[in-house]
């Protein structure tokens, strides 16, 4: 799922798209449904390149594609659960940072956990937190500000210069209380398009996105004339982002 700046009552309806460029940049689209008391932000911790600065990550607005993960899920006529573990282990400024309207969203780029203060305290973990979780240390992070109450949001998209580009990363690890703990229910399908994925893990869709798709709406992010994988993660596993070797389409 994610992590979350103050508890959340449930998330569900997890889906994650995964894809990267030739020259090493990777998109992440997210979504799920989220029920919470209070205004929250949701947290993705992503590998991002050094040398990059604030302007490192792209946030794109899909507010016009809400059913893109229902198409998606169209092209995979049989899920075929898989929970075998492959997770990923392993000085601030004063001004605020930049918070961007996208769509539904209003979104901020973390460049370092050192640049966590510079967002309302309402919308940070507890101070700490990251200091828990050293490999994180090099990471950025994408902070969505939601609202109170049930939501169903339409799918939150940005783009990053990956620090791991023979890499696909997908941000998994859960935080929804405050704390941090060793294992978590997942409840997840993970998408992706690629090359080089370990035969067997992940399920290839019988026909081209474009039959299933609308790709257009995508801004670039899902290639039509290619096929995209999809796995499953349930159950409890090990509560960690998860890594997958694969190759960007040429």
């Amino acid at each position: 799922m994610c992590c979350f700046s103050r508890e959340v009552l449930s998330v569900s309806s997890t889906n994650l798209f995964a894809r990267l460029e030739p020259d090493g940049r990777q998109y992440v689209v997210y979504s799920m449904s989220v029920h919470s008391q209070e205004a929250v932000s949701m947290i993705l911790p992503v590998p991002v390149a050094e040398g990059h600065g604030e302007d490192a990550m792209k946030f794109i607005d899909l507010s016009a594609y809400p059913d893109l993960f229902q198409d998606m899920t169209r092209g995979f006529p049989i899920m075929r659960p898989r929970s075998a573990p492959g997770p990923f282990g392993a000085v601030p400024a004063a001004a605020p940072l930049k918070v961007e309207r996208v769509g539904a969203f209003d979104a901020s780029y973390v460049p370092t956990v050192a640049d966590f203060h510079r967002l309302d305290p309402r919308f940070r973990l507890p101070d700490g937190t990251w200091e828990k979780l050293p490999g994180y240390a090099g990471f950025g992070f994408a902070v969505f500000k939601l609202c109170e109450g049930r939501q169903d949001y339409h799918p939150m998209a940005f783009s990053f210069p990956s620090a791991v580009p023979d890499r696909l990363f997908f941000p998994t690890l859960h935080i929804h209380d405050g704390q941090i703990h060793k294992k978590a229910n997942f409840d997840h399908a993970l998408y992706c398009q690629g090359q080089g994925m370990k035969p067997g893990e992940w399920q290839e869709s019988p026909q081209l996105a474009i039959q299933f798709m609308k790709p257009g709406k995508t801004k670039g992010i899902v290639l039509p004339g290619h096929h995209i994988h999809r796995r499953a993660l349930t159950g409890e596993l090990a509560n960690t982002d998860w890594l997958v070797k694969a190759r960007a389409i040429a």
